[in-house]
C-alpha cells in the first residue's frame, strides 16, 4: 500500500472511531505510521483529507446502488431499490454511523456540511430516476428534484423516524407504504 493510501485508510479509521472533531492530524499520522509532515505532502489540512474520504464514500454509495439497478426495472422498483440500498448503506457503514451521531450530538459544522452533501447527492441520484420515469411515461410530469426530496424524506421517516417509538418496519412493508402514498395515493378513484 502506498503512503497516500495508508494515510487515507488511517484517517477513515480515525474518523469512523472518533468522529471528525476528535480526529487530529497527529492521530492520523500515528495510525498511518508516518510522520505528520508526510500527511501534509498530500493534503493541506484535515478538511481536505476529510473531503477526499467523503468523495470516495459517495462514489462507494453510488456503486452499491448501481449494481442493483437494471434498465428493465420499473420506476417504482428503481426508486425503491436505490433508496433502500442508500439508506441501508448509511446505517451499516461505520463512518456514516459516526458522522450521523456526531451531527446529532455535537452539530459539528464540517459534519453537517458533509451530511448535507451526501443527502444532496442522494436527491440528485433519485431525481435522475424520476426524470427517466417521466420521459418513459411511467409517472406524471413533475419537478424531479422536489419529487426526489419528498421521496427521500418519506423513506427516512419510515425507516428511521418511525422506529424511534414503534417497532421497525420490514423492507416489504416500507415498499408497500411507499407505493401507497406516492404512487397510488390515498384517494379512492
Amino acid at each position: 500500500m502506498n503512503r497516500k493510501q495508508q494515510i487515507l485508510q488511517a484517517a477513515t479509521n480515525s474518523f469512523s472511531l472518533f468522529g471528525y472533531k476528535a480526529t487530529t492530524m497527529d492521530q492520523i499520522a500515528r495510525l498511518a505510521n508516518v510522520g505528520k509532515g508526510t500527511i501534509y505532502t498530500f493534503y493541506k489540512n484535515k478538511e481536505e483529507l476529510f473531503h477526499e474520504i467523503i468523495s470516495s464514500l459517495i462514489l462507494e454509495m453510488k456503486q452499491s446502488v448501481e449494481k442493483d439497478l437494471h434498465d428493465d426495472l420499473s420506476f417504482y422498483e428503481k426508486v425503491d431499490r436505490a433508496l433502500f440500498t442508500l439508506l441501508e448503506f448509511r446505517t451499516e457503514h461505520q463512518l456514516m454511523i459516526k458522522l450521523i451521531q456526531e451531527e446529532k450530538e455535537m452539530g459539528t459544522p464540517a459534519v453537517k456540511d458533509v451530511i448535507q452533501k451526501i443527502e444532496n447527492t442522494i436527491i440528485q441520484y433519485v431525481a435522475n430516476i424520476v426524470q427517466k420515469g417521466i420521459e418513459k411515461g411511467e409517472i406524471k410530469p413533475c419537478n424531479p428534484e422536489i419529487t426526489a426530496f419528498v421521496i427521500l424524506k418519506l423513506y427516512i421517516a419510515l425507516i428511521f423516524d418511525w422506529e424511534k417509538v414503534h417497532k421497525p418496519l420490514e423492507k416489504e412493508e416500507i415498499s408497500k407504504l411507499f407505493k401507497l402514498y406516492l404512487l397510488n395515493g390515498l384517494s379512492k378513484r
